[in-house]
């Protein structure tokens, strides 16, 4: 699913993608300036890899995810820190999103239940 950013408004714009087991659900809206608001939910299950003991096991997933999207390059106050996502398209890409917080999620350290019992 992709969404054009110059028509995100203040009016939320509802989206809700899948992929395998976990569900993206949530909303855009325009912030200021070149920035949109996503806020969602990540919802499901996705298959990883225990980092003691290597056996892949599945890993529930229930996340709250609030970032923001630029459109063009992001040039921010130096004293503000926030979470910002440039686009080079003008397109915020829902699915290439939802695949890149799974991944985030995948690289953090995870014990399967055998490895937990240690």
């Amino acid at each position: 699913m992709k969404v054009i950013l110059r028509k995100v408004g203040k009016t939320p714009i509802d989206f809700e993608v899948k992929s395998e087991e976990i569900t993206f659900k949530g909303y855009l809206q325009y912030d200021s300036g070149k920035l949109i608001l996503l806020k969602a939910n990540l919802d499901g299950m996705t298959l990883t890899e225990c980092n003691q003991c290597g056996e892949e096991f599945t890993l529930p997933v229930k996340e709250e995810i609030e970032f923001f999207i630029s459109d063009g390059v992001y040039e921010g106050e130096n004293n503000i820190e926030q979470d910002v996502v440039e686009s080079f398209n003008s397109l915020a890409d829902i699915d290439e999103l939802l695949n890149s917080e799974i991944e985030l999620i995948k690289s953090d350290y995870h014990s399967c239940e055998n490895c937990k019992i240690k």
